[in-house]
């Protein structure tokens, strides 16, 4: 039996159009746990960047990679313009996957 592998691209903001980070995982979240909880140590961390507010799944690891590189060229507001057209409100996916972590 072939495993079916996961991998995402995401978009952290730290608020609605705020300061944005685009990452790759295989574990989305672990990964989105690591920003908020500063486990993820850097540009995240220093800048509160750790809103879901994008994400897009893929199953090969060559593809999920291009993509993430592709994004990080584009301008600003085409990122913006693809966050809002799948989340016009700017909700934080992750949101409800930490609560009791986050508020104790």
């Amino acid at each position: 039996m072939k495993t079916i592998h996961k991998y995402y691209v995401y978009i952290l903001a730290s608020k609605k159009n705020g300061t944005l980070y685009i990452g790759v995982t295989n574990d989305l979240e672990r990964r989105v746990h690591g920003h908020k909880m500063g486990i993820q140590k850097g540009f995240t961390q220093k800048y509160g960047v750790s809103m879901l507010v994008y994400f897009e799944e893929f199953q090969f690891i060559e593809e999920v990679l291009q993509r993430e590189k592709n994004m990080k060229k584009w301008k600003r507001n085409w990122k913006i313009k693809l966050i809002e057209k799948e989340n016009p409100l700017w909700k934080d996916f992750s949101k409800d996957w930490y609560d009791d972590i986050i508020s104790g």
